[in-house]
């Protein structure tokens, strides 16, 4: 059973940093992409930031330059630095891998359970 925890967020005040993890455990084959979404009250999941597996990074436009995705493969683990945060990065943030647990499992998405951001202006 593939696990995926999210740690890191809290409150902050606009112009602050914070660092977000996602750790993994349980059974992982292979990694094709791992990432970050975002969900704010009454809006969509969306896209903050991914990286493959060759290591080539993409970003949400809205946090271009403020944000940056980083990997520790050897811990199986992800990051999410963030820098100049605003209000409107207030949401929940989800960590996801999309992986196979087991070489002869299909690609699958894996999420965790969410981290609350929230910038106060």
């Amino acid at each position: 059973q593939v696990q995926l925890v999210e740690t890191g967020g809290g409150l902050v005040q606009a112009g602050g940093s914070l660092r977000l993890s996602c750790a993994a455990s349980g059974s992982i084959s292979s990694i094709n992409a791992e990432g970050w979404y975002r969900q704010a009250p009454g809006k969509q999941r969306e896209l903050v930031a991914t990286i493959t597996s060759g290591g080539s990074t993409n970003y949400a436009d809205s946090v271009k330059g403020r944000f940056t995705i980083s990997r520790d493969s050897a811990k199986r683990a992800i990051y999410l630095q963030m820098n100049s945060l605003k209000p409107e990065d207030t949401a929940v943030y989800y960590c996801n891998k999309n992986m196979r647990a087991y070489a002869w499992s299909q690609l699958r998405d894996y999420w965790g359970q969410g981290t609350q951001v929230t910038v106060s202006s």
